[in-house]
């Protein structure tokens, strides 16, 4: 058997099973190497179907195999137009390059780092899946004599097998891309590991947060679309950078609400995940003071928010009818920390919490007494945070 068809017997075989596209890659690196082509870096990329990322993929090295994501603001870069791996993937044909007397003033920056990391020779082709899309991958060498056509040929002649046995693996990657982006990484997680069915739900404890924007409706009715969808993305990344940065979920946008919750692991968690939502608030208020800066010079009106956050049990799955589930948390708790949001405008605090979460951050909040709140007969205490610690710049 030659050298190609040993190679595409393990990644149809072995190499498919693995299920795991950095030792997919890894693995078919090794075989390449072992069948003499003298590779120094290989990298297999998947186009991901995704509203935020372009693509991910697998990078290898003799030092290290790794995997990596690609924004799709890249796309609209130097770092992609006029890229060996744009004409690759818009043409569908291979590639070859040899990177030892490249023009700065003409060849793509791609060559110019890949030779300045000492790569001799580039060779790029695509890989064709099931369902008509291309990918892009690449080989380079630092071999001073570059490729041999014999070396080219290999790599050629295992692109079908390669791709077969990282169609499975990126169809797989592009569902979770998908379901972590709408539905969050907790649900996300649920929904992969199986909990599909209607009804079915998990109780557990978890910190609630609940962000709104101030006087949206009113704004809705002065902006124009690009004024209110350009205030509304701002918002909305400065909560969900600050939710995600302490390990919470971004488990709905309700309008201009946004609920995030923050489950608690085990019975000695509470404290912990209290704290991280207090930090995610406080971020929440310093990141808001940057955007207004800024839409300042811009000659655009300042953005509020405003912050309510409890902690208790939650019922967290599926619901919804026999044609449309809607995967959320649902539970007084959850109510209440929206009720709690609303007294932010009507208190002057960015940020409300109840006693619950009051009562393990103590030195954090001062007390702003009894007040009614809708859907709860008695009045509740409510608790903001101590003047220094609201504009404080997050840890």
């Amino acid at each position: 058997m030659d050298k190609a068809g040993k190679i595409n017997d393990w990644l149809i075989g072995e190499g498919r099973l693995l299920g795991d596209g950095i030792a997919i890659v890894s693995g078919y690196a090794r075989h390449l190497l072992a069948a003499g082509v003298p590779l120094s870096r290989a990298r297999i990329a998947q186009r991901l179907a995704n509203p935020l990322l372009a693509a991910w993929g697998v990078i290898w090295t003799p030092e290290e195999t790794r995997d990596y994501k690609v924004p799709r603001t890249v796309l609209d870069t130097g770092s992609w137009h006029g890229s060996p791996f744009q004409r690759v993937l818009e043409d569908r044909s291979a590639l070859r390059k040899r990177l030892t007397r490249l023009d700065p003033d003409k060849d793509h920056q791609t060559y110019l780092e890949i030779a300045e990391a000492g790569g001799t020779d580039f060779f790029a082709m695509v890989l064709e899946y099931g369902d008509g899309s291309a990918q892009g991958c690449s080989f380079v060498t630092n071999d001073p004599d570059g490729f041999e056509q014999i070396h080219l040929d290999t790599i050629a002649d295992t692109r079908q097998a390669l791709a077969a046995a990282m169609e499975p693996v990126a169809m797989r990657r592009s569902s979770e891309s998908l379901l972590r982006t709408y539905l969050g990484n907790g649900p996300a997680n649920a929904v992969i590991d199986g909990t599909i069915l209607r009804g079915e739900h998990t109780d557990l404890d978890a910190v609630v947060m609940f962000s709104d924007l101030r006087d949206f409706t009113s704004k809705s009715e002065r902006w124009s679309e690009a004024e209110l969808l350009k205030a509304l993305d701002g918002y909305f990344e400065i909560v969900v950078q600050a939710v995600f940065a302490r390990d919470g979920d971004v488990l709905k946008f309700i309008g201009d609400g946004i609920l995030s919750i923050f489950p608690v692991d085990d019975r000695n968690d509470h404290e912990c995940r209290c704290l991280n939502a207090i930090a995610a608030a406080r971020q929440v208020t310093s990141s808001l003071e940057t955007l207004n800066d800024k839409r300042a010079s811009e000659g655009a009106a300042a953005l509020a928010i405003g912050t309510g956050i409890n902690m208790g049990p939650v019922t967290y799955g599926n619901i919804g009818s026999p044609d449309r589930l809607d995967f959320t948390v649902i539970a007084p708790t959850v109510n209440l920390a929206s009720r709690v949001q609303d007294l932010c405008k009507v208190l002057g605090e960015p940020v409300l919490a109840t006693t619950a979460v009051a009562d393990l951050a103590k030195d954090q909040f001062r007390s702003l007494g009894a007040h009614s709140v809708k859907g709860v007969s008695a009045p509740i205490e409510v608790f903001a945070l101590h003047r220094r610690e609201a504009s404080k710049a997050p840890d």
